[in-house]
């Protein structure tokens, strides 16, 4: 059962990321190759299954055994992030791991492991030390069975007004 305050009645639909996220995941994952980068997406979910990351926090790959296929974050990480998120609009939406040499696709052994279907998973593929792909997905409720999630980048509307001002200003004649 997940601690996550974020319950999902619906499947996500798609997960926003800033760059300077995506780009903190990716650092992550090729700084640690060829073992599996980890950590957890902190959010909120809205209407229609839109999932917006608003950080990511990684944690060191606590798996005792075969780092290079698996991974297991820090759970005294896990817990000082759920006490922090009490009372706030916020909740652990999802974590990421990479895949070393690898699709950034769930494997077999992450469907066998999926302990907290409820939260999206961010793949990484790392071939040869840099990042290729990240994806992410859900698990249904019957598990086994993953599902894509469409990832956007998300921009702040500070840098959305100035996007659609430069825009407008090149349609301009």
């Amino acid at each position: 059962m997940s601690r996550s305050k974020t319950p999902r009645p619906n499947p996500p639909r798609s997960l926003f990321l800033t760059p300077q996220d995506l780009a903190s995941i990716t650092r992550h994952a090729e700084n640690v190759y060829p073992e599996e980068a980890c950590g957890l997406i902190v959010g909120s979910a809205a209407e229609g299954g839109r999932y917006k990351a608003s950080r990511v926090v990684s944690s060191p790959n606590f798996t005792e055994q075969e780092k290079h296929r698996r991974f297991e974050i820090d759970p005294a990480l896990r817990l000082r992030l759920e006490r922090e998120l009490r009372g706030t609009d916020e909740a652990v939406i999802g974590h990421y791991h990479s895949h070393p040499d690898h699709p950034a696709e769930p494997s077999p052994r992450d469907l066998d492991l999926a302990h907290e279907p409820e939260l999206i998973w961010l793949i990484v593929a790392v071939e040869r030390g840099k990042v290729s792909a990240s994806r992410a997905f859900w698990l249904d409720r019957e598990g086994r069975r993953s599902h894509e999630v469409p990832l956007h980048h998300a921009i702040d509307g500070a840098s959305s007004a100035k996007a659609r001002s430069r825009r407008a200003a090149r349609k301009s004649p």
